[in-house]
């Protein structure tokens, strides 16, 4: 009897077992672990010690990975949330991929490459990280800071970009007769596959997953997601497309169901799995010699790509309106190359876009981008400020004001004004109490279409980056009483709030966070108050739960007004033996009850007759009847089947109501 080959199963348990070490240790030192398993695959595989080696069973694995990573990509792929953004997402993604490939382009030609080597590098190029710009904006706390979100949308559009790209690859590789007859029928075929999908995604699949999600077994339901996944993308290739556009459509097609959420929770941990075989299986590709012999070349071509992506990025933010630090600091986050270079790199070498040298210096020029990431966003804003002292930006945004009309505003006029940094919900809310108070008042505010559209309502609103002092002239802050700064982005408020300071030490300095944590630098470096959303959010919550468990007034808001003193200072470590006030919680609810059996309990009487307050102990507040709600209760009234009765008391004694009004308690 023959014995299987286990040498796959050798290969998984130790990539697996590499990959579990590698995460743990990088999420000790809270680096991104893609380039953990980069590195793994580097050391660990055949040009290293040889633990590993790269079989047919790995890459079919790593295959795998790719495929769940579109399907996830096309699960939060939201046809409404785009549309919210779609400028950023089209224009400057658009902008940003199509300016990337036609420069690089030029540049691959001058450097003696075919013309369609030379576009289809532009392609490798254009796109970046996705898992790790996004991974550490969110750790950083940026994800919804302007250079966030148009990191986002820019990243949005570089995923759903890559599947043409991979469509368009044979024609690049000259396998076909007749190009645009090819280009024609593959969109033809694009269309009917999408046009399918749309179907299933309104009509048919809802239905299914509604009728899954009945049964409650989550078995069923993961193995259901999971068919629809790797069905689609094979119904895909077979067509001649791709298994990852089909992905990305099975993907769509449950996104537009309310399963979504509970899909994409499921589908992860399968796609972290895969994906971690991925990257491990593209360091496994990596030349170790070639990458010494030829290091100083794969520095440079580093250092060229970072500088190209930063400034073209940096320059469509720009375009699009944004001050000149959001720009940069844009740039400086979308600089390296991303995973999908790597998948859409394969399809290269399968059509000979890339030959081997250049596939290594790919990988290897790759792999480092994405490894000095972290580093390079740790390091933005100091760049930045170095920048700056070029002068560049400065006129830059001298330029813009003009071109906003911001000259249009009197400054002379401003004077014992609020000073409102952003114009979010936050910002809006003073402004409106501002307006409503006759307080002079101007926003200072960074997007620059809620600039245009405020300013058309009539609101006095400034573009501009409130962290460049000169913009804080422009609002001629020195007179200001109060200034508000109600932004998304922390390093921008600790910015902010240094500028201020260093020229006025007299205004009121009001600041806004997200996290109670960022309370202490906030007032070492001058705030007056900081207000915290995070424990906001926290004291309306618990604010309510006491209302409902009819605790006076008074006294929550003296545990309110406790809580909040001192600047929260009882919420730190070294203050966690505060005494709070002592709240008294009565047993005393309210609850409604539906009179089904009111007449034979009752018996017709008033509420005088009826006993109900002797025999239940319980109070009647009100009744409702239909539509009508009868207040004004008084001994007559008369309890009739089919009321709603509020009534109040302890929690037993309305239970014990509640059994006696029971349609079946005449048949127990």
């Amino acid at each position: 009897m023959e014995h299987p080959d286990f040498s796959f199963l050798n290969d998984l348990v130790i990539i697996l077992g590499l990959a579990a070490v590698v995460s743990l240790v990088f999420k000790r030192f809270k680096a991104p672990t893609i380039i953990g398993f980069l590195i793994t695959g580097i050391a660990f595989g055949p040009a290293g010690i040889g633990l590993v080696s790269a079989s047919e069973g790995v890459e079919t694995l790593a295959e795998v990975g790719v495929i769940l990573l579109l399907f996830i990509i096309g699960l939060e792929f939201s046809l409404k949330s785009l549309a919210a953004i779609r400028k950023s997402v089209f224009v400057g993604g658009g902008l940003q991929v199509g300016i990337t490939i036609t420069l690089v382009t030029i540049i691959f030609i001058l450097l003696g490459k075919p013309s369609n080597h030379a576009v289809f590098a532009g392609f490798l190029i254009a796109l970046s990280s996705t898992a790790i710009v996004l991974k550490l904006l969110q750790e950083k706390g940026e994800i919804h800071s302007p250079q966030g979100k148009m990191a986002l949308a820019i990243l949005i559009f570089q995923d759903i970009i890559v599947v043409p790209m991979m469509l368009f690859a044979p024609i690049l590789a000259g396998e076909a007769d007749s190009p645009l007859k090819d280009l024609s029928f593959l969109l033809l075929k694009v269309v009917l596959l999408v046009g399918a999908v749309l179907f299933l995604a309104r009509y048919v699949f809802p239905r299914i997953l509604f009728e899954v999600a009945k049964t409650r077994s989550q078995e069923l339901f993961i193995l259901v997601i999971l068919v629809t996944c790797f069905a689609v993308a094979g119904i895909s290739a077979e067509l001649g497309l791709s298994l990852a556009l089909g992905a990305f459509l099975a993907g769509l097609i449950i996104s537009e169901s309310e399963y979504s959420h509970q899909a994409i929770a499921q589908a992860i941990p399968f796609r972290e799995i895969f994906m971690s075989v991925f990257f491990i299986s593209i360091g496994m590709l990596v030349d170790l010699t070639f990458f010494f012999l030829n290091a100083h070349w794969i520095i440079l071509l580093t250092l060229g790509v970072f500088l190209v992506k930063t400034s073209i990025v940096a320059f469509v933010v720009y375009l699009l309106k944004y001050p000149v630090r959001t720009a940069i600091l844009t740039g400086l986050s979308l600089f390296q190359v991303g995973e999908f270079s790597f998948i859409l790199a394969k399809v290269g070498i399968n059509f000979e876009l890339l030959d081997d040298n250049t596939y290594q210096y790919f990988l290897a020029m790759s792999i480092l981008s994405m490894g000095i990431t972290p580093l390079v966003l740790n390091k933005r804003e100091r760049i930045c400020q170095l920048f700056e002292k070029t002068g560049i930006p400065k006129r830059a945004e001298s330029a813009r004001r003009s071109s906003n009309g911001n000259e249009e505003l009197n400054e002379a006029a401003l004077q014992d004004h609020i000073i409102i940094i952003g114009y979010g919900i936050n910002g809006k809310n003073v402004s409106k109490a501002a307006e409503f108070s006759k307080i002079p008042y101007l926003v200072v505010e960074m997007n620059p279409q809620t600039v245009k559209t405020e300013r058309e309502k009539g609101v006095p609103i400034l573009f501009g980056d409130a962290a460049h002092p000169h913009i804080l002239e422009h609002a001629n802050f020195a007179k200001a009483k109060v200034i508000v700064v109600a932004i998304s982005d922390p390093q921008s408020t600790r910015q902010i709030i240094t500028n201020i300071r260093q020229y006025n030490q007299r205004v009121h300095l009001i600041v806004r966070t997200r996290f109670v944590k960022e309370i202490e630098e906030n007032i070492r470096l001058g705030a007056d108050d900081v207000i915290p959303e995070e424990f906001e959010t926290s004291i309306e919550i618990f604010t309510r739960v006491l209302h409902k468990f009819m605790v006076p007034i008074q006294e929550i808001e003296r545990f309110t007004e406790a809580i909040r003193g001192d600047n929260y200072k009882m919420l730190r470590p070294d203050n966690s033996k505060q005494h709070l006030p002592e709240l008294h919680i009565p047993e005393f609810n309210i609850a409604s009850i539906l009179a089904e059996r009111a007449k034979p309990l009752f018996g017709g009487q008033g509420l005088a007759k009826s006993g109900l307050r002797d025999k239940f102990g319980v109070q009647l507040l009100a009744i409702k009847r239909g539509d009508e709600y009868i207040y004004n209760l008084h001994g007559e009234t008369v309890i009739e089947n089919e009321d709603v009765l509020y009534v109040a008391g302890k929690k037993d004694n309305i239970q014990a109501l509640y059994r006696e009004l029971r349609i079946d308690k005449g048949y127990e």
